[in-house]
């Protein structure tokens, strides 16, 4: 759906530039509108979008230290800002999202994609790697229980 990839699109930008600005304890509201404005993608769900924002600043800290784990060899702060950020809206769906919403398939593939549209091929493969760590463990630990 492309309204939901536009809403994406537009969350990365937010959360690049609270990123960039070091105002991940801030006003997300503020940063968030000026972005639906200035890149006028067209946006059926607001409400996804906003909930990608406000779920990933929330969760931020546990959503980063998954990455560490996961990337050992990369620590959070070391990883260009866009791939950071395209990591958190994926295992923010991944893990968070609202179940039924967004299928873990969707949202992997969506944040290669985003990784692949604003960083580069090889964001994409760093990504799915992240990502798809995360869903298998995630999925054993379903089957086990």
């Amino acid at each position: 759906m492309a309204s939901r990839h536009n809403a994406r699109q537009i969350a990365l930008q937010t959360l690049y530039e609270l990123d960039f600005n070091n105002q991940f304890g801030g006003d997300h509201k503020v940063v968030l509108e000026k972005n639906v404005k200035n890149f006028e993608k067209e946006i059926k769900e607001p409400e996804f979008l906003e909930g990608i924002v406000k779920g990933v600043l929330e969760h931020q800290k546990e959503i980063d230290q998954i990455v560490s784990k996961v990337a050992t060899e990369w620590p959070v702060d070391k990883i260009n800002l866009v791939d950071r950020n395209v990591l958190r809206i994926g295992l923010f769906e991944l893990l968070w999202g609202k179940p039924g919403e967004v299928p873990p398939k969707v949202a992997i593939n969506e944040a290669i994609e985003l990784a692949k549209e604003f960083s580069g091929e090889a964001s994409g493969k760093f990504v799915n790697g992240v990502l798809g760590t995360v869903f298998r463990e995630a999925q054993g630990l379903e089957k086990k229980e």
